[in-house]
């Protein structure tokens, strides 16, 4: 059992989340307009078309902004720290809030490469985390 805050799983990020447990990273991608979504939602940030269907990220994508938290953010993150939090570009579009798995904190940049990765966190709760490839 984990101490720390874990996601609410509600009808429109379920298959998010199901996807994650697989191992996959899952977006939502307008049948309208073409746009990929993140996060999960019920109709489209773009066009407002409700036709949205769930498809497979590469995973692969960028630092956009990142912080290294030198305090833990509760106190079940106490022996995480520090720990770095980045929005993450994906190659698709959309930017989603996540971790930075990584020994070496200072290699970290605005414009990293990185890749998606699991943290199978509960038996049915897996976060999608994410490491550089290319600095």
């Amino acid at each position: 059992m984990t101490e720390k805050p874990l996601p609410t799983i509600d009808p429109s990020s379920r298959p998010f989340w199901e996807a994650a447990k697989a191992h996959r990273l899952a977006i939502q991608h307008c049948e309208d307009c073409g746009a990929y979504i993140f996060y999960p939602r019920t109709t489209c940030t773009t066009c407002s078309s409700d036709r949205l269907e769930w498809t497979e990220s590469s995973g692969e994508g960028f630092v956009y902004s990142y912080t290294i938290s030198y305090r833990p953010a509760g106190t079940g993150f106490k022996e995480d720290v520090p720990y770095v939090v980045a929005v993450i570009e994906l190659k698709e579009g959309p930017r989603l809030l996540s971790n930075i798995v990584t020994d070496d904190l200072e290699s970290v940049t605005i414009g990293s490469e990185v890749r998606v990765v699991f943290d199978d966190v509960t038996d049915e709760i897996t976060l999608p985390k994410f490491i550089l490839t290319k600095r």
